[in-house]
């Protein structure tokens, strides 16, 4: 298990908002907010089972503008503890009976999630006995024929030298394990894999037409071809066919179906755009309500069926957030306002977060550009003053024109870099300093002229 992702019930909730404060500046409610919630999905897992399923999850409302971390709070929060977690944009959504995606397929894709994540986890743990079998494999392609069953020989035939195919098996065995024929080619039959029926429980459109082109993939046969491959290609094609061998499809759909009922996290970005104050249309207006109508029942909890089977939705943590500069969480119908209990409101960002941004989290933007110079040898340092430069013009442009937080550094930082990244071919081996004197030549022109800066900066 990788360094993100740590057993969450080791993790106290002063754990968790330390490991969110590695990558995201500020937002202490929100961090604080998310942590106990999550704390609580482990405790609830240790009560009596009469007591456990009277826990209900206590669903999160983030309000705040575009770009202070609100999808980056609930994307490191899943990464933290490895539950199936999905991000969906509410206005994705149509209301029963019209052309668009039903609400019930946030379950079904987040039922996939569950299963690709516990199947990447099985083949992780069979990884080591697949590989002998690859060896194996491999081996048999370099070597057709040499590891033929044993025959007894007849009177009339001559003895071959002793062991002579073994020892040659042996010696490009050595040679595979020493890494010497990565580069050989051989010839492999490439199978594609049969696709999984999964169980077709509901009506759901999507289901049945995924059904039906996987019976028509199936009536025609499994298909093959040869394909001419290096050892390294052979070997990852053979490791995935011996994986798909060895796991068990139902033991996967078991436990994804008990992470995604008892752990799954569901993020629904853009809430705030199927409020009815979102628009002074009516006919919106009443779409939109339909909209969360139909969220309603999966939030509150109800039995919905995919092609795993049904999965209950009465447990699932749903993190739900937007901007409301136009609506109000209090345009929300008051039944689903009941199911976020817990509102947090986030703060806008100032130049001294956009300082912290640009230096203190683990993948910091100024972190991200000197990696990617450098693999063109070009080594990027960035002064104080220019730090303070972006940070002051980051801040100044939101204010100014239209507030969309620390997205503003993506634009700024790309304005800024522009030319060295077109021409860091003709400067490997050189160190360029990023200073105060260097952003205002780069920026200042922009910055300035008011028209020219909403569609640049």
């Amino acid at each position: 298990m990788s360094e993100e992702k740590i057993c969450l019930e080791q993790l106290t909730p002063k754990q968790i908002v330390a490991k969110l404060d590695t990558y995201i500046v500020g937002q202490k409610k929100a961090k604080k907010a998310v942590a106990i919630a999550l704390r609580n999905r482990t405790r609830r897992l240790k009560l009596p089972e009469d007591v456990r399923d009277e826990v209900a999850p206590k669903n999160i409302l983030m309000i705040g503008p575009t770009g202070v971390g609100k999808t980056e709070i609930a994307r490191r929060l899943a990464k933290l503890c490895g539950a199936p977690f999905l991000k969906v944009e509410a206005t994705k959504y149509t209301e029963v009976g019209y052309v668009g995606r039903d609400v019930e397929s946030m379950i079904r894709d987040l039922m996939s999630v569950g299963c690709n994540m516990v199947r990447q986890e099985m083949q992780e743990t069979l990884r080591a006995n697949a590989k002998s079998k690859v060896e194996e494999g491999l081996l048999d392609l370099l070597l057709p024929g040499s590891n033929k069953p044993f025959s007894p020989i007849k009177p009339d035939e001559t003895l071959p030298p002793a062991d002579t195919e073994n020892s040659t098996r042996e010696k490009f065995r050595t040679m595979l394990r020493e890494g010497k024929l990565e580069d050989r080619e051989v010839e492999l039959v490439i199978r594609h894999k049969m696709p999984s029926m999964g169980i077709l429980t509901g009506g759901n459109l999507e289901d049945i037409e995924t059904t039906i082109q996987n019976l028509s993939s199936m009536m025609s046969g499994p298909q093959s071809k040869k394909k001419s491959v290096t050892i390294a290609e052979a070997r990852k094609i053979l490791t995935e066919e011996e994986l798909d061998k060895m796991i068990d499809n139902d033991k996967v759909v078991e436990e994804a179906k008990n992470r995604v009922e008892q752990m799954g996290i569901i993020f629904i970005d853009e809430i705030d755009k199927i409020a009815s104050g979102a628009s002074n249309s009516k006919g919106q207006d009443v779409s939109r309500e339909g909209v969360q109508r139909d969220i309603l029942p999966i939030v509150e909890g109800s039995n919905v069926n995919t092609k795993f089977g049904v999965i209950d939705t009465t447990h699932i943590l749903f993190i739900a957030s937007g901007a409301f500069n136009v609506s109000k969480p209090s345009d929300l119908i008051p039944e689903l306002q009941g199911r976020f209990p817990l509102r947090v409101e986030l703060d806008s960002l100032n130049a001294d977060d956009f300082k912290r941004i640009l230096r203190e989290p683990k993948n910091s933007l100024t972190k991200q550009y000197t990696y990617l110079l450098e693999t063109e040898g070009v080594k990027l340092e960035f002064a104080e003053d220019a730090i303070d430069r972006m940070s002051f013009i980051a801040a100044d442009v939101n204010n100014r024109i239209e507030n969309i937080g620390a997205r503003r550094l993506h634009t700024i930082m790309e304005n800024l870099l522009e030319d060295i990244s077109f021409e860091a071919d003709e400067h490997s081996g050189e160190t360029i300093t990023i200073d105060s004197k260097y952003v205002d030549e780069k920026l200042t022109g922009i910055f300035q002229d008011q028209d020219l800066s909403k569609y640049i900066l």
